[in-house]
């Protein structure tokens, strides 16, 4: 359930607003920061200044004990890589300056579980006040490792199953065994409920593809048992023609909605309701439920939205997870390489003043706009092959071909 919340905001008599303490503090609203005004179907969004920092990514290791077949690590040339404590702890000095603690999220593309130094990570982040967020294939994730993560108070453990039978399990996670994980979950579901006053939340992370997507009911069913509050459903980021051909994404990718948006009142889901929803999905229409569109099209930098950056296991800083590592993925039929981008080093420069360094500002604000031409519908010149530069004068990184910022790939 997402979090919301309502603020009383208060009109001086010379038109000038008066904001709650706290949410000046969240939108960044100190005097000469400029706050992105949104209107839309009645609705009127206030986007936080782009000098607020909110959630840290960060990359404890590029390596990884399993060889899914969906991994971009694949087709990599880079070699496994292991981040420092000293590093670490330059990033935990940069955070102490924020004013509120950004939430640390032990991600990125390898297996966090699988640094020797996790749970000092995790501990001295908890130390500084900092809520932390972590995902895990869960083979690690055994009783003594979620003993410790659940007592350091981690906010939210995610896990990824792209499967939820042992045959639809191993296809996809080569290395990797159901039942293990299956009992992971269950003992640390165990241990959470007789933990008084734990708050951790259990998330489960899907990427969905042809061969797996028939498991997402009994997802959902797993979820209800073990008690996860959160779902994650992300297409494939296909990195060759196997997994190309896997993709759920293709249509979502290429065509112009062009019929009447359908807005539905919430209805009860039965064989008939669901029957007439799949036939209103595929006639291509676009459709709303209570004002939620399902498929309206997204041009915006999630990781922007969510007040971000990355780290990788060396300490390079990047804007987002995408830009972390160089790799190819699939834009339509076309392989496209996509650079990485790196604004600084922790172990060079301060975290917050890489943060407020003032080309990283300005690409903060160019992704706010969001104005990059439209590879991802219009593909078609040699521009949109690489992130390098696009048809309307963008350098690097060109985002128009990111498939994050159209909706397509998703991230806890």
């Amino acid at each position: 359930m997402r979090n919301q919340r309502r603020h009383s905001i208060t009109i001086q008599h010379n038109g000038q607003v008066e904001l709650p303490a706290d949410l000046a503090a969240r939108l960044g609203a100190i005097e000469g920061a400029r706050i992105v005004v949104e209107e839309s179907d009645g609705r009127i969004i206030l986007h936080r200044s782009v000098h607020v920092l909110e959630r840290v990514y960060v990359e404890p290791t590029n390596a990884c004990n399993l060889t899914c077949v969906t991994c971009v690590r694949n087709i990599w040339q880079e070699q496994p890589g292991w981040m420092s404590m000293d590093t670490f702890r330059r990033i935990l000095i940069g955070l102490q300056t924020c004013q509120t603690r950004p939430t640390v999220f032990f991600g990125g593309f390898g297996e966090p579980l699988a640094h020797s130094n996790i749970l000092e990570m995790v501990t001295a982040a908890r130390e500084i006040g900092a809520p932390v967020e972590l995902i895990t294939n869960g083979i690690l994730l055994d009783t003594p490792m979620a003993d410790k993560l659940l007592r350091a108070g981690v906010r939210t453990v995610w896990v990824s199953l792209d499967g939820v039978t042992p045959q639809s399990y191993q296809d996809i996670r080569l290395g990797g065994y159901f039942e293990p994980v299956l009992c992971n979950l269950r003992a640390f579901q165990q241990m959470r409920a007789r933990m008084t006053g734990c708050e951790t939340t259990l998330g489960f992370s899907f990427v969905a593809m042809q061969r797996n997507i028939g498991d997402l009911p009994e997802l959902l069913e797993l979820a209800r048992e073990l008690g996860a509050r959160k779902i994650n459903v992300t297409n494939l980021l296909a990195h060759n023609p196997d997994m190309h051909a896997q993709t759920l994404s293709g249509r979502a990718q290429t065509e112009t909605r062009l019929l009447p948006e359908v807005e539905l009142a919430r209805l009860d889901l039965n064989e008939e309701t669901l029957r007439i929803f799949r036939q209103l999905v595929n006639s291509g229409a676009q459709i709303s439920i209570s004002g939620a569109s399902s498929q309206a099209a997204k041009r915006s930098c999630p990781f922007l939205e969510k007040a971000s950056l990355s780290i990788r296991w060396d300490g390079a800083v990047s804007p987002c997870l995408g830009l972390l590592h160089t790799h190819e993925a699939y834009l339509g039929d076309r392989l496209r390489q996509s650079h990485a981008y790196l604004v600084g080093n922790v172990n060079e420069a301060n975290l917050s003043a890489l943060w407020m360094q003032a080309d990283f500002v300005q690409l903060r604000e160019r992704l706010q706009q969001f104005d990059f031409s439209p590879c991802v519908y219009c593909n078609t010149c040699e521009m949109s092959e690489q992130n390098l530069e696009d048809c309307f004068g963008n350098r690097q990184p060109a985002c128009g071909g990111c498939l994050w910022a159209q909706g397509l790939i998703t991230c806890p």
